[in-house]
């Protein structure tokens, strides 16, 4: 049996950005039940020269709508990340979602071999599909989670490994 890149993609992305949202969840009621600043947490990092929690799950979203987008062959869209509660990031991975929802497989599909460019730090970068999924926006996007995951537990929030993987019916 093959997995497709439609399997491998928009399916993914759509359960590690719910994933992220019931953890941010968590996050925004340990800081209700401890009378703490939500953003205290939203801003939170784990070292003065890694990204807050905020831009964490920023880029997370953009690299998964960028990464459909681009496989599919359609333009990317600009999100203005501005985003500085609990509401706006949730917000956000609604409206990313919303956005992967929207792909059929036969978008996606067929594209191992399509030609993806970005800029990065300036440069162009090019990449073909499969390991542009594969290598750069898997990777990536579970770096970012991880990283906000790891932000909220580091600050007491009660979230385990259960929490990072979701419901695993």
């Amino acid at each position: 049996m093959t997995l497709s890149m439609y399997q491998a993609s928009v399916p993914v992305f759509i359960r590690a950005l719910g994933n992220l949202s019931a953890i941010l969840d968590k996050g925004a009621a340990f800081a209700e039940a401890k009378k703490i600043e939500p953003s205290v947490l939203v801003n939170a990092r784990l070292a003065p020269d890694m990204f807050p929690l905020a831009r964490q799950v920023q880029i997370a979203t953009d690299g998964v709508k960028g990464c459909a987008a681009r496989l599919a062959g359609v333009e990317v869209p600009s999100y203005a990340d501005t985003e500085s509660t609990f509401p706006e990031l949730q917000a956000r991975i609604a409206k990313t979602i919303a956005f992967l929802q929207g792909f059929t497989p036969e978008q996606i599909d067929g594209s191992e071999e399509r030609v993806v460019t970005l800029k990065i730090r300036h440069k162009d970068i090019s990449f073909v599909g499969q390991p542009y999924l594969l290598n750069f926006v898997l990777p990536n996007l579970f770096f970012h989670i991880t990283t906000a995951y790891a932000i909220l537990r580091h600050n007491g929030v009660e979230i385990g490994k259960m929490d990072f993987l979701g419901n695993l019916s």
